[in-house]
């Protein structure tokens, strides 16, 4: 029987507790262990960016990071975007409206990176959006709704609705 550690952290702002394996992945942890099946994992190389999740405020690949190393950090899943009363984020409402997702496989990953990104760059120029979104891979879109996605939701995080 593999040896488990007690893994600690904080996710989408509740202490959260888990006994895993040492090789267990972040996302593994998450979706199988904790039920927050918003992280979707895709490629599970860390190519395509499904799995992004915020470590301390970071977008990280959590298919690429085992969980026992994120023990003790704050970790953000597209769950924990929205207000604690369900209102969705500037950025998740700017998806929504300018429909900046199609089968919605990559959207979570998506939206951990922009809001992230928002966040040390509020106004950020076209060239700003597509080097941001660059290491997140969607199969439907065309990318042109999410660059105005990333765009409206920066208007909206700057109060002008």
């Amino acid at each position: 029987m593999e040896e488990t550690h007690e893994i600690a952290l904080t996710v989408n702002g509740t202490h959260r507790t888990a006994r895993a394996p040492a090789r267990r992945l972040l996302s593994d942890l998450l979706r199988h262990d904790l039920g927050l099946t918003g992280t979707h994992v895709g490629c599970e190389h860390g190519v395509c960016g499904c799995c992004t999740v915020l470590l301390d405020g970071e977008p990280v690949r959590s298919c690429l990071m085992l969980a026992v190393t994120a023990a003790g950090h704050e970790i953000t899943t597209v769950e924990g975007l929205a207000a604690p009363d369900g209102t969705p984020s500037p950025v998740q409402r700017a998806f929504r409206d300018c429909h900046g997702l199609q089968c919605g496989f990559c959207t979570p990953g998506f939206l951990c990176t922009v809001t992230a990104l928002l966040r040390d760059t509020p106004r950020p120029t076209e060239d700003q959006v597509l080097e941001g979104i660059s290491g997140n891979l969607c199969r439907c879109t065309g990318y042109q709704n999410i660059v105005k996605s990333v765009h409206r939701a920066a208007e909206l995080l700057a109060g002008e609705a």
